[in-house]
């Protein structure tokens, strides 16, 4: 929180700053803004990153669809409007954890560079990693137990990102993992190297 709002919303001087609470778990609080293809490893890597950094003694948070649409933004549709709303109100929500000094992971197709853009600025930018899960769609298809991928390609399903909606792969991501080349523990041997320096709590 900077001081332009805290001057805005008085109420701010007697909450806790983020700095006692990052503090107090011993880390630094980043969000860690995973994008990718449906069924290109996002959850699966999410989920694996959490455990790795658990272990380690860090506090953390995963948001993905599941999570998300089923509670906070359960009104809303797959409506490029509301994908758009569902994207700034992740990164709203995200903002409030990263001040209460927990690593939020996110797990979201997140299909535009400007949406991605977007959710950096609301975050802060020294708050915010982005990290490209990056697998080809053919890779995707094949692993979609679902059948999503198969009813889009029937019209089944309209809107769908890699078929008939766009997906702009990002253009500078501070970390990309190929799932299609590399098993999900030398991904996560690879993500931990890089996100480690950047939690560790330093006075």
């Amino acid at each position: 929180m900077n001081k332009e709002e805290r001057n805005i919303h008085p109420v701010f001087d007697w909450i806790l700053m983020r700095n006692s609470k990052e503090k107090l778990l011993n880390q630094h609080a980043k969000v860690i803004w995973m994008s990718g293809l449906s069924c290109s490893g996002k959850s699966t890597i999410a989920a694996a990153l959490e455990k790795e950094l658990f272990r380690r003694g860090y506090v953390t948070q995963i948001l993905d669809g599941d999570n998300i649409r089923m509670g906070l933004n359960k009104n809303l549709s797959f409506s490029k409007e509301d994908r758009i709303e569902n994207l700034r109100r992740i990164a709203e929500l995200s903002k409030l954890f990263i001040n209460c000094g927990i690593i939020t992971i996110n797990s979201f197709i997140s299909p535009t560079e400007i949406a991605r853009k977007s959710a950096k600025s609301i975050i802060g930018e020294d708050d915010f990693i982005e990290v490209y899960i990056n697998a080809p769609i053919e890779v995707c298809e094949k692993r979609d137990t679902k059948g999503l991928y198969k009813k889009a390609r029937k019209g089944l399903i309209k809107d769908f990102t890699g078929i008939d909606s766009v997906f702009e792969p990002p253009e500078n991501p501070d970390i990309e993992v190929r799932t299609d080349l590399f098993t999900v523990e030398e991904c996560i041997d690879k993500l931990v190297k890089f996100i480690l320096p950047l939690v560790e709590y330093k006075n």
